[in-house]
């Protein structure tokens, strides 16, 4: 609450990083798809291969993005902090989970009904292009992440003394 008036949740939106700088018109229209939610410690946001309908942009809390390795069991990826957006699967058909996204203590954050929101991209493609273009960023630093994360894990050990 700001001067005793609660916030609406295009306000939330357009304070988040994703969002920033929208214009007024597109945080109110993104904003009928967008609510609070809350996750305790250890819950799941969502789960791999679970549909992709719901996205998180993290107001508060941690969120350990996981996969599952066989023989290894978990591998935490990357954990995302206050700021972040968690979930970028909603994109793509067939918009199911890649990650497991679990909650690391108390977590707020607002959920974006991603059906809700490609319905509104499609129908407004200039919306939907600015949309596109604040999400590409954040799929390439999750694909480069998860990249080097597993060069940590299954690169051979570099030879002592060798040239480069």
């Amino acid at each position: 609450m700001t001067d005793g008036k609660m916030k609406s949740m295009a306000d939330i939106l357009a304070a988040h990083p994703l969002f920033a700088g929208l214009d007024s018109e597109t945080t109110e229209l993104l904003g009928g798809c967008a609510g609070n939610v809350h996750f305790s410690n250890g819950d799941y946001l969502f789960k791999v291969d679970e549909p992709a309908d719901t996205f998180y942009l993290l107001r508060g809390g941690d969120v350990a993005l996981e996969l599952r390795m066989p023989g290894r069991g978990r591998l935490t990826v990357q954990t995302v902090h206050p700021g972040a957006v968690v979930g970028a699967s909603w994109i793509l058909p067939p918009y199911r989970w890649r990650f497991d996204a679990r909650a690391v203590g108390a977590v707020r954050a607002t959920g974006v009904d991603a059906a809700c929101l490609r319905t509104k991209c499609d129908a407004d493609p200039s919306m939907g292009y600015q949309v596109m273009q604040r999400f590409l960023p954040v799929v390439a630093e999750r694909l480069q992440t998860t990249r080097l994360r597993l060069l940590d894990l299954y690169a051979p050990p570099a030879e002592v003394g060798r040239a480069l």
